[in-house]
C-alpha cells in the first residue's frame, strides 16, 4: 500500500480503515485462546492466527523463542495476577531479561498479546526502536520509555494507546518526511523575514 504524501489526519484514517481491522482480529485471536497457558505459549513463540511467525520476530531463533516460552510458562501464576498492563510489561521484562536476544519490541509485543487474553491493555504509548523514530518526528523525546496519550497531537488521541504505538512504528518514515517538510517551510518563512 503506497501512502504518498500524508498528514497526520490521513495517517490516522489509513490506520483505522486498513490496519485496525487486522490488528483487532489478531488481538481477538489471543483473547479467545482457551487458556492463559495457551495464550502465553503462542505469544512467546510469536505465532499468529494463521500459524505463522509474526514479522517482528521473524529473525529470532526458534531456540530463543522456546527459552522465552519456557520462562514465561514457569511464571504463569505471576502473569495471571497482574492487575494492569504496566505491571504485566514490567513482569515480562524481568522474566525475559536474562535471555540473550530478547529485545524491547518482543517484550512489548508479547505483553500486548498476553494482555489481550487477560483484558489488560496499555494506557500510555510504549516506545521501542520503531516507535521512537515516529515519536522523535513528532518532537518527543525518543529516549523516553512511554508517552502519555494526552501529550500527543489530537489526531492521535482518538486512537487507543496500542494503536498509536502501531501508527508511530508503521508510519515512522511518513512522520519523518512531514517533520523535514515543516522544518524546510519554517526556514523559508524565516528567510522571507530578513
Amino acid at each position: 500500500m503506497s501512502h504518498g504524501k500524508m498528514n497526520l489526519q490521513s495517517i490516522v484514517r489509513t490506520y483505522v480503515t486498513h490496519i485496525r481491522p487486522r490488528t483487532d482480529g489478531e488481538l481477538n485471536w489471543f483473547r479467545q485462546q482457551p487458556t492463559l497457558r495457551d495464550a502465553v505459549r503462542v505469544a512467546a513463540l510469536a505465532i499468529n492466527s494463521k500459524g505463522k511467525r509474526y514479522s517482528h520476530q521473524r529473525r529470532m531463533s526458534k531456540r530463543i523463542l522456546e527459552q522465552a516460552s519456557d520462562a514465561l510458562l514457569a511464571n504463569e501464576k505471576a502473569i495471571e495476577q497482574c492487575k494492569n498492563f504496566d505491571e504485566l510489561h514490567t513482569l515480562l521484562e524481568a522474566i525475559l531479561e536474562p535471555i540473550k536476544g530478547i529485545g524491547e519490541l518482543y517484550v512489548y509485543d508479547i505483553a500486548l498479546r498476553i494482555g489481550a487474553r487477560l483484558g489488560l491493555f496499555p494506557n500510555k504509548v510504549y516506545l521501542h526502536a520503531g516507535t521512537r523514530v515516529g515519536a522523535r518526528a513528532l518532537g518527543f523525546d525518543g529516549g523516553a520509555k512511554t508517552l502519555e496519550v494526552s501529550h500527543l497531537p489530537k489526531e492521535l488521541q482518538q486512537l487507543e494507546p496500542h494503536e498509536i504505538e502501531d501508527v508511530l512504528c508503521i508510519f515512522k518514515d511518513k512522520l519523518r518526511e512531514q517533520q523535514v517538510q515543516m522544518v524546510a517551510q519554517e526556514a523559508i518563512k524565516r528567510s522571507w523575514c530578513h
